[in-house]
């Protein structure tokens, strides 16, 4: 995933041909067979890259009256022919038959239940218009079926004009993505500007969303116009928008909902005109049930979702993005050996897109050199296929009494967890305890825990 401002246009780059899917495919129909809403039914179609949420909250896409359901209680997705269905950390639990889980693999026929409300799952198959056959969507690359399943719904996103929550994990192209949506869009002569969340200093976000008069704080020398302000007429991209603090998500929603904004230290609304998006790493719906993120907020930007799926689930897509970051960096396309391009297809890409990006600028910079630094780990081929659900079915495997199975795989959740935060803050405790909104002391718990550090005293 890259942009194409170069002579490395996509279209240059040899592509595998497609063929379109007209066969119908296996879906899903939700029905609450028990519980307030008796009767609601929900479709999950095969051709839906979206997840779907059921709870209590506006959002949901199965709303549900029942108060023993938290409001966003469970997501479900497709996972190829099968059903995944995940707890979003709820209050009551989710349970199929009678077995509570965390997620699990559905193919039809259980009862599921959350709070007090039973769900019949149902296969069905559902007709499937023609997958796209496009190898890109402006600048996003890919022809995977993870891809080509999200350039339709692109498609018609670029022409609605509506807010926009993209999500995918760190290095997956979500800015590319919003910059593809503005270039398609009605505003695509208009600015598009960007604005990071997690690289502006938390006391100086506001001023920088909604600009600042003259003398409105120590140092405000001279009048500022906030990206809104600078978007006007265009789109603007809120990059990292779960890191946004909790007071300035209310001022934020007020101007998204009136098209308005008023400068720091100024009295006088400002009328604009601009088409949100945004971007996150994070799992919002997560977020909302922690109280990280104001549900309200997340209802009026998520109109729509895009979720970019990681690198490791693109099968097919690493030979093509070699060729066109070849290019891109003036190199041949074939600049890379197809022995080295084979490699890459094992290894998992933590930093999806980018971290490709890098390692393709690596070997054209350093050539054999860069070899020592390539050579996955033995184990590389066997986890690149892995799935969310795999650690769930090994502890299964074990056939462990259950408290015990629980206890291994919420201890593998944590030191996986406490890794992950740890990494995007550069190790630094203090910030990864406060984005993990735990308290540090804990935090450094868990990390000795995991043998990651000492023990704090006490």
């Amino acid at each position: 995933m890259g942009r194409d401002d170069s002579s490395s246009d996509a279209t240059t780059i040899a592509r595998p041909r497609l063929e379109a899917d007209t066969v119908p495919r296996a879906g899903f129909v939700l029905e609450v067979e028990s519980g307030p809403d008796q009767g609601k039914e929900l479709e999950i179609r095969a051709d839906d890259p979206q997840r779907r949420l059921l709870g209590k909250g506006p959002a949901c896409d199965l709303s549900l009256t029942d108060p023993s359901v938290s409001r966003r209680h469970a997501a479900l997705e497709l996972a190829e022919s099968k059903l995944r269905v995940r707890d979003l950390g709820s209050t009551n639990g989710t349970f199929v038959g009678e077995l509570e889980v965390v997620e699990a693999l559905l193919t039809g026929g259980e009862l599921l239940r959350i709070g007090g409300t039973r769900l019949r799952v149902r296969a069905a198959l559902v007709p499937v218009p023609p997958a796209s056959d496009a190898g890109a969507f402006g600048g996003v690359i890919g022809v995977s079926d993870a891809m080509r399943r999200l350039y339709p719904l692109c498609e018609r996103l670029a022409r609605a004009d509506v807010p926009v929550v993209i999500e995918g994990e760190t290095g997956t192209g979500k800015e590319q993505l919003a910059e593809a949506l503005h270039a398609a869009s009605g505003r695509a002569k208009r600015a598009f500007v960007v604005f990071d969340c997690t690289a502006v200093a938390p006391n100086l976000i506001e001023s920088e969303l909604f600009g600042h008069e003259r003398g409105a704080f120590t140092g405000a020398a001279r009048q500022h116009a906030g990206v809104f302000e600078r978007a006007h007429g265009g789109t603007l991209l809120i990059d990292e928008i779960g890191d946004l603090p909790l007071p300035l998500q209310a001022k934020l929603l007020r101007a998204v909902e009136r098209g308005e904004v008023t400068r720091v230290g100024g009295s006088q609304p400002l009328k604009v005109d601009v088409r949100v998006l945004a971007a996150t790493r994070r799992d919002l719906d997560r977020e909302v049930q922690l109280g990280r993120f104001r549900d309200d907020l997340f209802h009026r930007l998520a109109v729509a979702r895009i979720e970019l799926p990681p690198l490791r689930e693109r099968h097919g897509d690493i030979p093509l993005l070699v060729q066109h970051f070849c290019l891109a960096l003036g190199a041949p396309a074939n600049a890379i050996p197809n022995e080295l391009v084979r490699r890459w297809e094992t290894q998992l890409f933590p930093g999806n897109v980018r971290e490709l990006k890098n390692a393709v600028a690596r070997r054209l910079a350093l050539g054999d050199l860069a070899d020592a630094e390539e050579r996955p780990a033995p184990h590389a081929l066997a986890h690149a296929r892995v799935g969310r659900g795999d650690a769930i079915s090994r502890v299964l495997s074990e056939g462990l009494p259950l408290a015990e199975a629980r206890q291994r795989l919420v201890d593998e959740f944590d030191q996986r967890y406490v890794e992950h935060v740890l990494a995007e803050h550069e190790g630094n405790v203090t910030r990864a305890a406060a984005a993990a909104g735990v308290a540090r002391r804990h935090l450094q718990r868990l990390k000795a825990r995991f043998g990651g550090g000492e023990e704090p005293e006490e």
